[in-house]
């Protein structure tokens, strides 16, 4: 509201001052017909109504300047008025169109964003017996997520997160990591995690082009302080313990889902003090604007020494985004995970 009443304060200051000035020449200047300016500039950033109470302003000022002037009534006079009228009128179309056209944006921005929060839900701080805490960053611009992705779901085997990231970006990603993240909700308390990762692959085949695929890391969280992985060709989570970060990746990972994967699980022993980040590649192929790497390893000691999981991921976004100039390059999704045993 008061940045409308400042730009209806300055389109009538801009046409009464134009009124001054040819008020203040004793008629030696005619310059009525600048009055258009009042209203053409009040429809830059004013609605319909209000430009055109400006337009009805400048014109009302056009009749009486000519009656100052001593033009009143010559073909002069009414060139100015019909130019200050259809400047007016103008005006109050542009404006009526613009802003047509800004409740429209505004309505497609929303559903949107309704539908990519539906598509990435958000997740609560606990579930189960595993602290979460999530973080994502779309490198498109005016996008909430692009291709990378997570989910979580409770079992009867434990907790299960899913971290992916599909080959591209735009709406194609967005579309196939939607339905990547239907299958796993639909699928997600399947007996093992090899049988999952087969259904995920098995799902997203007939919508997949030639070169198409998508990274995936399934985690498992066990009540007994197990974690189990399945690799797709996704960079290995993370372990900080006592200080000491470790990459979890006893085996190579298989081919990502699209491309045939036979994934094999991974077991590793967790404590209470552990803390497991799951990670797409926008973090470790983030660059500084003269080139260097981010380089993972000596960045995020601090996420193992945060007070909170939360404080632990905004300290590593900040970290990242100051090292690469304010901007990604690539979609980022980031899952850090503490069991509370």
């Amino acid at each position: 509201m008061q940045a409308k009443s400042r730009s209806m304060l300055v389109a009538a200051l801009v046409t009464s001052a134009i009124a001054l000035l040819d008020a203040g020449t004793g008629g030696r200047a005619i310059l009525l017909g600048l009055l258009i300016v009042g209203p053409l500039l009040a429809a830059a950033s004013l609605d319909a109504q209000h430009t055109a109470i400006i337009g009805l302003y400048a014109l009302g000022l056009a009749v009486l300047l000519g009656i100052l002037d001593g033009i009143v009534g010559t073909t002069d006079h009414l060139l100015g008025c019909l130019v200050v009228a259809t400047g007016g009128a103008l005006g109050a179309w542009g404006a009526h169109r613009r802003t047509q056209q800004e409740q429209l944006l505004l309505r497609v921005s929303r559903i949107a964003e309704v539908a990519q929060q539906t598509i990435l839900r958000p997740i609560p701080p606990r579930m189960g017996r595993v602290a979460l805490a999530v973080r994502y960053l779309s490198a498109t611009e005016d996008a909430l997520v692009g291709g990378d992705f997570y989910e979580v779901a409770v079992t009867r085997h434990g907790l299960r997160v899913l971290v992916g990231d599909v080959k591209g970006k735009g709406l194609e990603a967005v579309q196939l990591a939607a339905l990547v993240l239907a299958s796993f909700r639909a699928a997600a308390a399947h007996p093992g995690l090899v049988e999952l990762a087969g259904e995920l692959d098995h799902s997203i085949r007939p919508r997949l082009g030639e070169e198409d695929f998508v990274t995936a890391v399934l985690a498992q969280f066990s009540r007994h302080g197990e974690l189990q992985l399945v690799n797709c060709g996704h960079p290995p989570p993370l372990r900080f313990r006592a200080g000491t970060v470790e990459r979890l990746a006893r085996a190579e990972p298989t081919t990502p889902l699209g491309l045939d994967p036979a994934p094999t699980i991974q077991r590793f022993t967790l404590v209470a003090t552990d803390r497991v980040l799951l990670y797409t590649d926008g973090l470790v192929e983030a660059r500084a604007p003269d080139g260097p790497p981010f380089e993972l390893d000596g960045q995020v000691q601090a996420v193992g020494a945060a007070p909170s999981l939360g404080t632990a991921l905004d300290g590593l976004v900040a970290r990242l985004l100051d090292h690469a100039g304010g901007r990604l390059d690539d979609d980022l999704a980031l899952v850090l995970a503490q069991p509370r045993l």
